[in-house]
Order: C-alpha cells, then structure tokens, then sequence
C-alpha cells in the first residue's frame, strides 16, 4: 500500500503560478493563439503569392486559359448571319489570339468542312474549352491542328483507317441483322 500524502505545492509548482506563461494566464493564451494563426498563415503563403489585402492573396503564375489559350472556357451563342462552318470557326478564333491558316496551306477536305452548312445544334456551345468547341464544329472526322508558333489554326482529316472501323462495325451490325431475317 502506498502511504497516504497530503498534497503539498512543490517550488515549481509555485513559480508557475506566479509566472506569465502558466497556460490559464489570458495575456500568455492571446499570444499563444497570435503565434499560431501566424504560424499556419506564414505556411499557407507560398513564394508565388502575393497578400493584396487583410483577407486576400493572388497567385503571381499565369491561370490555364492565359498559358494556354486554347483551354480558355467560351459559351457561345452565334449569330443568325453565320451559316457555314468555316464562318462559325472564324467567329469562335476572333478574340482567341489564334487565327485560321491561310486557305492555301488548308487541305480539300478541309476547305469541304469549312464550306458545310452549320448545324443547328452547334449554334450554342459551352461551356466548354475554345479547343473542345472547335472540334465539336469540327465533328469526329477531322481533328484540330493547331500552331503555337505563329498561333494558327486548321483541320485535317483523321485517319481514314479510324472512321472506317466505325463504319465497317456499323455494315457488321446490318449483316448480323439481315441474318436473323
């Protein structure tokens, strides 16, 4: 059996009471708590970011759409006097940076998509990115083409061999159901 010990107050115990840093001390709780939001503050700040006011801190890098100016989000709604592909294309690259390739360095097939009459699911898109909404104009049988260099813009046809399994599953489909006839 442990003896019985009235509970008496060592030294350290009654320098603690008698110092500013004891935990139930309001002044040294306030300065523990400013410490901490300091800390976690400090380590939310990165070297990239920049504090603009009490509550607000931007990002000093470039977002997606300004890097890559193709990934910029766009809904459009085209106008009634757009009637042609090649003129929906035109409209979506106007304030885009990019541009379309001269017509002499754009292909025959191309130049046939460009000169298609729009459909009129296309004449509202988005949102989406300006890339996904050029290849929707586009449809599954070409694919866009772009420089980054010089900023230009084109189509060119897919793999034949690509749009040709899609079709030759679709005559397998036929002659399986001309079968069970």
């Amino acid at each position: 059996m442990m003896p019985a010990r009235l509970y008496q107050t060592t030294e350290a115990e009654r320098i603690m009471k008698r110092s500013i840093f004891h935990p139930t001390h309001p002044v040294a709780a306030t300065a523990l708590c400013i410490a901490g939001i300091c800390t976690v503050a400090s380590v939310n700040l990165q070297a990239g970011d920049i504090q603009t006011g009490r509550y607000s801190m931007f990002s000093m890098a470039p977002t997606q759409a300004q890097a890559d100016l193709l990934a910029t989000t766009v809904t459009i709604q085209l106008p009634a006097r757009i009637q042609i592909i090649g003129e929906a294309v035109r409209y979506l690259l106007q304030r885009s940076g990019y541009r379309l390739a001269t017509l002499e360095s754009t292909g025959p097939d191309t130049l046939a998509l460009f000169a298609l009459p729009l459909p009129a699911v296309h004449r509202h898109l988005g949102p989406m990115t300006l890339h996904d909404a050029l290849e929707t104009l586009a449809g599954p049988a070409f694919h866009l083409v772009q420089d980054p260099v010089h900023r230009l813009i084109t189509f060119a046809r897919c793999v034949p061999e690509r749009v040709a399994v899609h079709e030759s599953v679709n005559k397998a489909d036929a002659e399986v159901i001309r079968d069970d006839d």
